[in-house]
């Protein structure tokens, strides 16, 4: 599969990437209705390199930093998500104040046809840009046919309950059902973040774990969790997961992720592991004790093992 390139400086993008067609939108998960409005513009335009235009960060953060965090997926996740959609250039643009001021006419003709180069749009009937979201999807059209852009109008992909979409798939994750957020993303969610030093109490109750902050993630339904974790080389290794605060320790710190490898010895200290959540095994509980707590994390173990067997392998 070719490397899709990213580029985050959108006035300085290199000639070898001109010329594309594009899809707009934020992209939070790359869920099933990003990759059916990826694949009908390129179905549209099938000569072009197939490209998305997308914001970093989401303008919500900018304009609502007061909100608890959201990301389905942060700028290493999604690119790799879109890169298996067949996508070859990801236009990732630095939304911040300064942009946020362009009007919609601005958007269109200094940013799509003066800087990137683009032959050929398209976005989801939601889709609203330039200032204040003053840009509608019918106005990206009439400008966009003005400077020579063709422009694909996608409505959105739907089932049964509804179109799909990114609030959605965060409520499946807040309610506890990984497995029904994987059916709409196509894939399980993960979350991607650095190693961090711990306090090490995982590994007194025989259970090494790795640590990674949520950060800016959604934190899903706190409790403990069928994974796998794809180290840096790429090897998937099936563990189990708590996220939450830890009532029995209670030491009063930030949620966070703590996953246990199974069969799995090494340094991860630094390293980047994206972690990939299966099943939600039961919900987050205070227990009498590091014994019975101890008692409980080997049960999930075993639990998390028969589960990961059984579905993945």
């Amino acid at each position: 599969m070719t490397k899709a390139r990213l580029y985050t400086d959108w006035r300085n993008i290199p000639p070898e990437a001109h010329g594309c067609a594009a899809a707009l939108g934020n992209f939070d998960g790359v869920h099933l209705g990003h990759a059916h409005l990826v694949n009908t513009v390129y179905a549209a335009r099938p000569d072009l390199p197939r490209a998305v235009v997308t914001f970093e960060p989401h303008p919500r953060e900018l304009f609502r930093p007061q909100d608890p965090p959201f990301r389905l997926t942060l700028s290493d996740e999604r690119l790799a998500a879109l890169e298996a959609l067949g996508v070859r250039h990801v236009f990732q643009i630095p939304f911040d104040a300064a942009f946020a001021e362009l009007t919609a006419s601005q958007f269109v003709r200094e940013v799509l046809h003066e800087a990137l180069h683009l032959k050929h749009v398209g976005c989801g009937p939601d889709f609203a840009f330039g200032h204040r979201r003053g840009g509608t999807v019918a106005l990206l059209g009439e400008q966009a046919l003005a400077l020579g852009i063709g422009c694909t109008q996608v409505p959105a992909l739907a089932d049964a309950t509804g179109p799909y979409s990114s609030s959605r798939v965060r409520m499946l994750l807040q309610d506890g059902y990984p497995e029904r957020a994987a059916a709409e993303l196509g894939r399980a969610w993960a979350i991607r973040g650095e190693v961090q030093h711990g306090d090490k109490r995982g590994r007194l109750l025989g259970f090494p774990t790795a640590n990674i902050p949520l950060g800016r993630h959604l934190e899903p339904a706190r409790g403990v969790y069928a994974v796998t974790v794809r180290l840096p080389g790429g090897q998937s290794v099936f563990g189990v997961a708590n996220i939450g605060r830890r009532p029995t320790i209670n030491d009063g710190q930030e949620s966070r992720l703590e996953v246990h490898l199974f069969d799995f010895e090494g340094d991860l200290y630094g390293q980047t592991l994206s972690v990939a959540l299966h099943a939600l095994l039961r919900g987050e509980q205070r227990f009498d004790g590091l014994d019975a707590l101890k008692a409980q994390i080997a049960r999930d173990a075993e639990q998390a093992r028969h589960l990961l067997g059984n579905t993945l392998s």
